[in-house]
């Protein structure tokens, strides 16, 4: 079996590992485009601002562990060409050479690149001006050099999403003030304004300038510093950080004749297949199935990635693995507060079909009586008819386990429970860390009274 894999990212690296588990003959060769395997994307901040002092701890495996497991990798071969006829991939490679490889099944991990809104100004000044985006290690670098080089002392970054957040924070941390700037009304759009008006807040407290409901329309460059043009005024820094999203890469399966779906992303079903013959993509790249609304959508995350690909993995070797599917689980910290959500929100419920209704409450995340406890802002929602559990969001302190507290959601929404079900839950309780009703289940009783138990 020679399995090719176009990709080097989580899901290219998963797929190709997996393959390799069940059948340790499979012949499988990864192109990865740069010379970066494995790394993750997802740690980027984390290295900007000091915590992950050696960039190479980023690779969640290195090249000699991925070699050692049977992968032959193709660093700096960049595929330009697929024919699904002649089964065959052609890339270009490190001396710009074209070179073409067979391949008797193909899975595609070309992940995503970063969305560039229409701002004036964006497409003619780069780095070396000091506009960076972030989506690589390479991205990495230069934005480094530039912070470096030209002494900055401030940034703007355009886009509050979870990489504007963390950036503000990891460049605030290396001593830069920081202006933030979201297109919408709240930052992080994911969760409620509920719990996005008080993370404003904190950000603000910490020393960062966040504007929301600002349009940026412009970026110019004047006397070594950096403008940019909202529809609110104007905002100066040394860099700036264009962080707005991203959208699937897809040019070289579309080319290949692959049918897109959701947003553009590579049209899969629950096991990876694509419409080509013997081809499977995972990854940043495709739409995903979603567990609640039981249809695609597109939802780029890490942890999908990695499931998918091992999905690609198994199948393209014969198997029969299917993706079990998302509900969107995320979490990330700022400064001193994680915001984290599973799930529906209301609208995108009630869209679906559902009678959804949403209740907040506050809860500590320990006994009070022990010292360190820190509240909780916890918002359920469940289906009115049904009093089935279709999402929650949480706001607390990045010590109060918000990420392991999201997850009991997560877990009981993949198996369709009740937010009555949350609180039978037999969830550990010990004083420094919980409570004999932890959390989540004060939150989930606030939502059977108000809603199931109201006469």
């Amino acid at each position: 079996m020679r399995l090719l894999v176009i990709g080097g990212s989580d899901a290219g690296i998963s797929a190709g590992l997996r393959a390799r588990e069940l059948d340790p003959t499979a012949d499988v060769t990864l192109f990865v485009a740069d010379t970066y395997p494995n790394y993750s994307i997802c740690g980027i901040p984390y290295h900007v601002f000091g915590d992950v002092l050696d960039w190479h701890n980023l690779a969640h495996r290195t090249t000699t562990d991925l070699e050692t497991a049977g992968l032959q990798l193709r660093l700096g071969h960049r595929a330009v060409t697929i024919d699904p006829d002649a089964h065959t991939v052609t890339a270009t490679t490190p001396d710009g050479a074209p070179a073409t490889f067979d391949y008797d099944r193909l899975v595609i991990g070309t992940g995503a690149v970063p969305a560039r809104p229409p701002i004036e100004g964006l497409d003619q000044l780069g780095a070396g001006d000091g506009v960076h985006v972030l989506h690589t290690m390479g991205d990495t670098f230069a934005l480094l050099r530039s912070i470096e080089q030209r002494h900055a002392t401030s940034a703007v970054i355009v886009g509050a999403g979870y990489i504007g957040l963390e950036m503000a924070e990891a460049l605030t941390t290396r001593g830069l003030h920081v202006t933030l700037l979201e297109q919408l009304d709240q930052v992080m759009p994911t969760i409620g304004p509920e719990l996005a008006h008080p993370l404003a807040e904190h950000l603000r407290e910490r020393g960062v300038t966040v504007h929301h409901g600002t349009k940026v329309h412009a970026i110019s460059a004047a006397d070594g510093g950096l403008t940019v043009g909202t529809d609110t005024g104007e905002h100066h820094g040394d860099v700036v950080l264009v962080v707005t999203g991203v959208r699937p890469d897809v040019r070289l399966a579309a080319d290949a004749g692959a049918t897109l779906g959701v947003r553009g992303a590579i049209a899969v079903d629950r096991t990876m297949r694509t419409n080509l013959p013997d081809i499977y993509a995972a990854g940043d790249c495709v739409h995903t199935y979603h567990r609640l609304l039981d249809r695609n959508v597109y939802l780029p995350l890490g942890s999908t990635a990695h499931k998918q690909g091992r999905v690609a993995g198994a199948n393209a070797l014969g198997g029969d693995a299917v993706f079990a599917g998302s509900l969107g689980t995320q979490a990330v910290k700022v400064f001193d507060l994680v915001a984290a959500g599973t799930g529906l929100r209301d609208r995108t419920a009630r869209d679906a079909g559902f009678d959804p209704v949403t209740i907040a409450s506050t809860a500590d995340d320990h006994k009070a009586y022990y010292p360190g406890a820190t509240p909780i802002q916890i918002r359920v929602t469940g289906d009115r008819s049904t009093g089935r559990l279709l999402g929650a969001q949480l706001l607390g302190h990045h010590g109060a386990e918000i990420a392991k507290r999201v997850d009991t959601y997560a877990t009981a929404i993949s198996y369709g429970a009740t937010v009555a079900d949350i609180t039978d839950l037999d969830l550990s309780y010990t004083p420094p860390l919980g409570s004999p009703w932890d959390a989540v289940q004060i939150a989930a009783t606030k939502w059977n009274r108000q809603v199931l138990e109201r006469p």
